[in-house]
């Protein structure tokens, strides 16, 4: 049995690996979120993995207000860098596997075609920068990290782009949903399955090296506004949903235009599955409904 401990357990991928935890028997997991442990202090850290065996860390915390971060980057930089160091810091000293989440917005989304792990990052807001930060800081630290940059995450919990169209398409005769940004949305269940995926893969291949940056996303590729369509379509409403471009919704962070990342590695590497961004999309909404 193996203690698996999930920081930011309240979020969207703390939820999710909690709806799927008890598929997963030889996993002990051990959920916190900021009340039971602060992981922007390393001598809370430090004294949380002295007083338990941990054989591995999922950091699913994080600061995700990216608008907001523009003007808080030290509450940004403190929570997805800082914390990301001193949990690779922990990792490495007591031999635990850790796998931190990170981002699509580490680009800047002018290339066009689906970003590979080797693509230079060049993040256009302080919310990547700090994401970008905290990736180089826990490799730095403990090559043995495995960070996975996700896009678009959704899920039946807490507040994202699928729960809150499924609500004003409800209250609205019409939307404006911006139409010039392409990538491809990302079912948090769907990554939770991945992460301990790899995990199990780990306890089964102690010595292999697998440490590094891999990107996982659901298969595909959609703009913002035809992932709202096909929300519209899904769940019978009415609104009517209108494309808009990105300078007729102005925001204080900059989005990457077009975001979507290649996953050939994480699949060749782990023999992962991936599913399609609508059937993904249809399973969430079931369990929504079903809610």
């Amino acid at each position: 049995m193996q203690n698996i401990l999930v920081t930011g357990a309240n979020g969207q991928l703390g939820q999710a690996i909690q709806l799927i935890a008890g598929s997963y028997p030889d996993f002990n997991f051990i959920y916190t979120d900021y009340q039971e442990l602060d992981i922007t202090s390393s001598a809370a850290i430090t004294g949380f993995f002295s007083g338990q065996a941990i054989h591995a860390c999922i950091n699913c915390a994080a600061y995700t207000a990216v608008d907001k971060a523009e003007s808080e980057e030290e509450k940004a930089f403190k929570l997805n860098f800082e914390a990301a160091l001193n949990l690779a810091e922990a990792c490495q000293q007591h031999n635990a596997q850790l796998v931190h989440i990170s981002t699509d917005y580490v680009f800047d989304g002018k290339y066009y075609r689906p970003y590979t792990e080797q693509d230079e990052p060049n993040p256009q807001s302080i919310y990547g920068a700090s994401k970008l930060r905290g990736e180089a800081a826990a490799l730095g630290t403990n090559p043995d990290t495995i960070v996975i940059r996700t896009a678009w995450l959704y899920s039946q919990f807490g507040v994202n782009f699928v729960k809150r169209m499924k609500e004003l398409m409800q209250e609205r005769p019409s939307l404006n949903v911006v139409f010039d940004q392409a990538g491809t949305p990302t079912y948090a269940v769907d990554l939770a399955r991945a992460v301990l995926h790899i995990l199990q893969y780990r306890q089964q291949h102690p010595d292999a090296a697998i440490g590094g940056v891999y990107h996982y996303s659901n298969e595909g590729v959609t703009s913002w506004y035809d992932f709202a369509v096909t929300i519209k379509e899904l769940t019978g409403a009415a609104c009517e949903v209108l494309p808009i471009t990105t300078d007729q919704y102005p925001t204080p962070a900059q989005r990457p235009p077009y975001s979507v990342l290649n996953k050939q590695k994480i699949k060749e590497t782990f023999g992962i599955q991936v599913p399609y961004w609508k059937n993904s999309l249809k399973a969430c909404l079931q369990q929504l409904n079903g809610m």
